[in-house]
């Protein structure tokens, strides 16, 4: 073969690289969240006045898990650029280098958030409760707490809770007796967890196992569960969009942040860094909670809202009085050993 036609072949084969890493990097910022009525509330907030602002964009949703963005950003091809992660997801993926480090001075500067949403990692998106949902149609003695959730004499039909032992094993101590401050010294014991365990026993067979947060107001709204545990968010958009009348308890509710990361080497840093200051500014973090009962990040967001939308967020006073924070430390430490042990016993 003569060095013209090796010479063509490699300057073929050179721009066709070229043109693939052009392609690859000339996508359109996409942005992460979890679906469903959450998910619609941030489109007409955040996403779609983004890019009217002239920024274009995607968005899909996912179910979560740490696994899933390892193999995004260690295939070295990701299609996410900014994704909305719990908190183990933002500890465990700021430690092994998942996420671009969050430059706060491109969002407004670090004073203008809560303390306890500012990450090396991300930044808050939200405050939320797993709390006690049922259908005020169908149950009028209104349950008051996880021991009534777990009373199928006076509260016949089955139960929904989240698969997994994260949030389910704090319930079932809570039904049996424990105080939400106590909840995880007690877990953080044999014996606690020996208590968990044997209390799900005693509702095993009524259990109806949920993955994402759009299914707990579909199984109430069905009827195929009497209660369930649920996002608080989810029952106040199903009352407001659907005329629902769902009912939550507040009592004994477990509260956590999620937050927004950009993956590791994305190539839309510049439109990701634009999207996090726009859903970061007050006003628009304060549309999201009018939209769906979810607190913010940004200190100014409250000030912005009627007193009516403030009660029943989960940041309200009243509403924060009997609520448990979900601890990292303690899921960071154990999520794989109690996620094991919890999988073995949901299978027996």
């Amino acid at each position: 073969m003569s060095k013209l036609k090796v010479a063509v072949g490699f300057l073929a084969t050179f721009t066709a690289g070229v043109a693939l890493a052009t392609a690859a990097q000339a996508r359109d910022l996409t942005v992460v969240s979890w679906g469903g009525a959450y998910q619609e509330a941030q489109k007409k907030v955040y996403f779609e006045p983004f890019k009217k602002a002239g920024t274009p964009m995607n968005d899909e949703s996912w179910d979560g898990g740490v696994g899933v963005l390892r193999a995004k950003v260690q295939g070295g091809a990701a299609t996410w650029d900014v994704v909305q992660v719990e908190s183990e997801e933002l500890a465990i993926g700021c430690e092994e280098g998942l996420f671009e480090t969050m430059e706060f001075n491109r969002i407004g500067g670090e004073q203008a958030y809560l303390p306890q949403t500012v990450d090396a990692c991300g930044v808050g998106a939200i405050v939320y409760d797993f709390v006690l949902g049922y259908d005020k149609d169908k149950i009028k003695d209104a349950p008051k707490s996880w021991a009534d959730f777990f009373d199928t004499t006076k509260f016949p039909g089955k139960r929904g809770l989240r698969q997994g032992a994260k949030t389910t094993l704090e319930i079932a101590l809570m039904a049996d007796g424990v105080a939400p401050k106590d909840v995880y010294k007690v877990l953080g014991t044999e014996e606690g967890l020996e208590r968990a365990f044997k209390k799900l026993d005693t509702i095993k067979n009524d259990i109806v196992w949920w993955k994402a947060g759009a299914q707990p107001p579909q199984l109430l709204a069905s009827g195929e569960v009497a209660m369930t545990s649920v996002y608080n968010g989810r029952i106040d958009a199903a009352n407001k969009a659907e005329k629902k009348n769902f009912g939550m308890v507040w009592n004994g509710a477990l509260y956590t942040i999620d937050s927004w990361v950009i993956l590791k080497g994305s190539p839309n840093k510049e439109a990701a860094y634009k999207f996090l200051d726009f859903v970061g500014k007050a006003e628009n973090q304060a549309k999201l909670s009018e939209n769906i009962a979810y607190g913010t990040s940004n200190k100014d967001a409250p000030s912005k809202l009627a007193p009516a939308v403030l009660t029943d967020l989960p940041t309200a006073p009243d509403n924060m009085k009997n609520a448990v924070e979900i601890s990292v430390p303690f899921w960071l430490e154990n999520l794989d050993r109690l996620t094991e042990r919890f999988n073995k016993w949901a299978a027996k």
